[in-house]
């Protein structure tokens, strides 16, 4: 939903501050205004092309700043998204989006996707066929949701049953050169038959084997330092002897006596410990060559197939997978074959169930489009949804079956594309009614009618109105409009005013030159104003019955 628009140096527009109700909106002023400076600066602020010509005259560039709050964030985007828009005297365009620099194509995809211009036909997210399944399965609900979900899901399957395939055919197909080079590795490899952590383990364990002889001579020392005659235990134990018979003169030695006590059976402790290990010592030495070779072997593995063990293994593994399927390549391609056709099989239902429940839902859409249409006078026009069988290899992810909108002007006319109607009014009217019956399911937050109310009038401008006020209950809607049947209906209520600029004189500079350019100005409508607009709208003039007709028609409204 856009929230506040900021307008600078747009076409005509100097500077103003467009700020639409959540409902309807309601655009209104004399022809040639410059109502299209507004809808220039909308269409620059959701990603649309521009170029210099947008730019004020004399002004070096134009800005539109926005905010939106988008459906998807709503319960945590407080302050909404602030888009902001800048075109140069030049033609070039900057976009900062939050703050942060952007691109024009993020501008449409983020904040752009979410609106929609309804009566300019290169803008018209619904005259796209492309875009027309999806509508129709959003609209239909439930209804549609789980067939297309089964159809997904199977699509997927036979996309990757495809997928092995093609991979165990090519695998089949391997060169001679890439068939020896795998047989090599998986023999060199499975000779030496290493495990993923044997190298780790190998190598924390050969210095403990190449020291063996140091590490003997090393504990047995310590051990014999501790435990042999003289040693440290002996010596503690004697320092014991010595104090013990004293503690009765002196209470201070108790303290000593025990941390003696304590470190003798500590010593006593290590003094097993070393023996235990002197005497576990493998002395070897055909133990440690084989270590060695090992080591050295599975290093030559690393060098060649590595440079880690796991890569050695995964190229064992790979070369293994390589000759199994050229070596029994007819059984692998037949199961790959069988696996493929049960998911083709699932396909091919799960894709009828997904026509039927489209072709289900279609005439069910059509028929509610049309009552909108009948509800605008439309002379008989139809909305006709055609819901088309693929061919299989044209099948996607978005369904076996084409979906396209086609209207039909009267009874016997032949059915054509959206895109071809040629009134631009006639266009948006067909639009309105799709958009009324699309409702909540339409993925458009915001929709702008622009052209909506072109030759229409009397009773036609009455259900123009109501059926704008209705679409209104699910978008945000804005319409420029001449009709005072639908300005009535606007929550909120803006006029489009052009003010004409000073005659120039050659005397005068820059400033003054500027200020003879013509400006187009936006407010917003207090009471009274809109009162007087509205009976303008009515009769070209504000006397007192068309001031009496607004009034009663603002009333009979609310």
């Amino acid at each position: 939903m856009l929230d506040e628009l900021h307008v600078q140096n747009v076409a005509l527009i100097r500077e103003a501050t467009f700020a639409p109700a959540q409902g309807l909106t309601v655009v209104t002023g004399e022809t040639g205004a410059g109502k299209t400076a507004l809808l220039s600066a909308i269409k620059l602020l959701v990603g649309e092309r521009a170029d210099a010509s947008t730019v004020r005259e004399g002004a070096q560039g134009a800005v539109v700043e926005g905010r939106f709050f988008l459906p998807a964030d709503a319960d945590n985007a407080d302050d909404g998204h602030i888009a902001c828009r800048k075109v140069s005297a030049d033609g070039r365009s900057r976009v900062s989006i939050d703050g942060s620099m952007s691109t024009v194509r993020q501008l449409a995809e983020q904040l752009g996707a979410t609106v929609d211009l309804c009566g300019q036909h290169e803008h018209q997210h619904l005259l796209k066929p492309a875009n027309h399944a999806a509508m129709l399965d959003a609209w239909a609900g439930d209804a549609v949701a789980s067939a297309k979900a089964a159809y997904i899901e199977a699509f997927n399957a036979e996309q990757a049953a495809a997928a092995e395939l093609a991979r165990v055919r090519e695998a089949s197909q391997a060169s001679a050169a890439q068939l020896e080079e795998a047989r090599f590795t998986l023999a060199r490899i499975d000779e030496v038959n290493p495990t993923l952590d044997e190298y780790d383990e190998l190598m924390a364990e050969l210095p403990r084997i190449e020291n063996a002889e140091a590490l003997a001579q090393a504990s047995d020392g310590a051990y014999w330092g501790l435990s042999g005659d003289g040693g440290a235990i002996e010596a503690v134990n004697s320092a014991i002897a010595s104090l013990e018979s004293l503690t009765a003169a002196d209470a201070a030695l108790e303290p000593l006596v025990s941390s003696l006590t304590d470190a003798s059976y500590i010593l006593e402790d290590a003094s097993r410990d070393l023996r235990e290990y002197r005497d576990g010592i493998d002395h070897d030495p055909h133990a440690l060559e084989r270590l060695q070779e090992r080591a050295s072997t599975l290093q030559g593995l690393m060098r060649a197939f590595g440079p880690r063990m796991e890569d050695v293994i995964e190229r064992r593994d790979a070369a293994a997978k390589l000759i199994e399927s050229v070596d029994d390549s007819s059984r692998v391609i037949a199961q790959a074959e069988i696996a493929h056709a049960a998911a083709e099989a699932k396909l091919v239902e799960a894709a009828k169930a997904f026509d039927d429940a489209r072709n289900a839902a279609a005439p069910k859409f059509g028929e509610q489009v049309n009552a909108q249409m009948a509800r605008l006078e439309m002379g008989g026009a139809e909305l006709i949804v055609h819901v088309d069988p693929l061919e299989r290899a044209q099948w996607t992810r978005a369904g076996a079956s084409k979906v396209e909108f086609m209207y039909r002007a009267g009874t016997g006319m032949t059915p054509r594309p959206l895109a071809r109607i040629a009134s631009g009014g006639e266009v948006s009217r067909v639009m309105l009614a799709c958009k009324v019956v699309l409702g909540e399911a339409d993925a458009r937050d915001t929709l702008v009618f622009d052209e909506v109310d072109a030759g229409v009038g009397g009773s036609v401008a009455v259900a123009l109105a109501a059926v704008l006020a209705d679409l209104a209950k699910t978008h945000q809607v804005i319409v420029v409009t001449h009709l005072a049947q639908v300005a009535v209906r606007g929550e909120r209520h803006f006029m489009v005013k052009k003010t004409a600029g000073a005659a120039p004189n050659e005397s005068e500079d820059a400033n003054a030159a500027e200020a003879a350019i013509p400006e187009t100005t936006l407010c917003k409508l207090g009471e009274d104003e809109r009162v007087r607009e509205i009976a303008r709208m009515l009769s070209g003039d504000a006397s007192e019955a068309s001031l009496a007709h607004a009034k009663e028609m603002l009333e009979n409204v609310r």
